[in-house]
This record gives structure tokens, sequence and C-alpha cells, in this order.
């Protein structure tokens, strides 16, 4: 070796290989498992004890039944329907549109014409998103079965990608035919006016307000959802229905 040579190479001094690592996936939200029984009466527990207007409101009426509804085309139509009427509104059309439309199905929904869809009551709001939602299911552009192996915004997205269906729509249906645990719809007018009530607040109360209340809620907004449905209901001596 040439050691004069070797002597005027300068060593390396805090020579640092930079190691680039693979980009990190996107994480994906987690699926909700659906309110059973068990969990219902679990979150029941767990709300009356984080929060004392709840748990006067299931001292008082007694704790809420777990709405549900069945999941499919016919719930999603009934939920369109109630869209700014009442329920007893709402179904009293839907069992008009339940006799007209045998089965009731997308496919037989699209051979119904809008001068029956009028006569039975819908709207032409109603009619037009109606029809766009037969449509879409009927050529298998939107498949609400796989809605249940979706997170619920990417569930509520793609129901919202039909024409007519806003969030409030696709909040019920997460809510009720899917029975997600923490849906909060935002709107509803029901619900706002009981939270209003059980909580004591201004009854001009903005919509952001009594949604960062229900954020203390999580992860049960649904189930708190549905002990102030029963407030309203059992304020107004109504019986809870089957069905909500």
């Amino acid at each position: 070796m040439d050691t004069a040579r070797h002597s005027r190479i300068k060593p390396c001094r805090n020579v640092q290989i930079a190691m680039t690592s693979p980009p990190s996936r996107p994480k994906t939200a987690p699926i909700p498992s659906p309110l059973d029984a068990r969990t219902f009466a679990r979150a029941l527990e767990t709300l009356a004890a984080r929060d004392d207007d709840l748990a006067q409101v299931v001292a008082r009426f007694g704790p809420p039944p777990m709405w549900r509804r069945r999941p499919g085309f016919a719930t999603l139509i009934r939920i369109i329907l109630e869209q700014q009427v009442s329920l007893a509104s709402a179904q009293a059309v839907f069992g008009r549109l339940a006799a007209i439309a045998v089965p009731f199905s997308a496919t037989r929904y699209r051979q119904i014409s809008d001068s029956q869809l009028t006569a039975v009551g819908l709207t032409r709001q109603k009619r037009a998103c109606s029809r766009a939602l037969a449509e879409a299911i009927a050529s298998r552009h939107l498949q609400l079965k796989t809605l249940t192996a979706m997170p619920d915004i990417e569930a509520r997205r793609t129901l919202m990608t039909i024409k007519g269906i806003g969030p409030w729509t696709a909040d019920i249906y997460l809510l009720l035919a899917l029975r997600r645990p923490d849906i909060w719809p935002r709107g509803d007018l029901a619900l706002n006016k009981a939270l209003i009530a059980v909580k004591n607040l201004h009854k001009k109360s903005a919509e952001a307000d009594l949604a960062a209340i229900a954020a203390a809620w999580q992860p049960w907004r649904a189930v708190a959802a549905r002990i102030l449905w029963h407030c309203y209901l059992s304020i107004r001596g109504k019986s809870a229905p089957s069905e909500f």
C-alpha cells in the first residue's frame, strides 16, 4: 500500500445515510358493530352515568325502545317521505304507495307513473329523489348491502351520491337501518327540540351548538338520540311506536 498516498485521504466525518421509509398507508376507519340488545343496554347505562339530564329522562319515562328498521329500498323510500313532514303524514303516504308498488322493489317502482306517485301524495321533489334512488338500485349503481361493510363516513357519502338524499336522510338510514351506534342526525327537528328542552337551552340555539353538546356522548350518540326522541314523544303523550 502507498502509505504516503493513503495519508492524504481525509476521513469522513458525521456521514449519515438517509433511509427513506415507504409511505405509510392511510388508516382505514373502523366499521362499527351494529347495536344489539346488549350494547344498547350498556350504552344507556354509560350515558346515564355520564349525563345527569339524560339520566333524568330515563328515570322519568323509562328506557327508550331500540328503534330499528329493516335495511333496504323500502326503508330508504320511507325516510325520503319523512323529510320535513310529520311521521304520521309520511306513514300515510307510504301506506298508499306500498299499495301500488307490489312488490315494493326498485324495479317495480320504476314502472309507476308520475301521475300515480302524485295521486298518493308525493311532491315533485320527492318523486324526483325516489326515482333517482330506484334507478340507482335497479341499475346496481348503488347496492345497499355493501353499506354494511363501510365506515360511517363512507356509507354516508355513498348514500349522498343519490340526488335528493342529503345528510339527514343518510344519517337516519345509518342510525335506524344499519343500527350504527354513533350517528347524530343534525337537522332533526324533534331531536333538536328535545335537546333544547332537556338541557334548558335558548329556543333559538344554533344547530352547531347542539351538535357540540352531543359530541360529549360519543361513541353512543345514536343511543342518546333515542333517549331524546323518547322524551319528545312521551311529553306529547304519544306512545312509543315499534318503529321510528
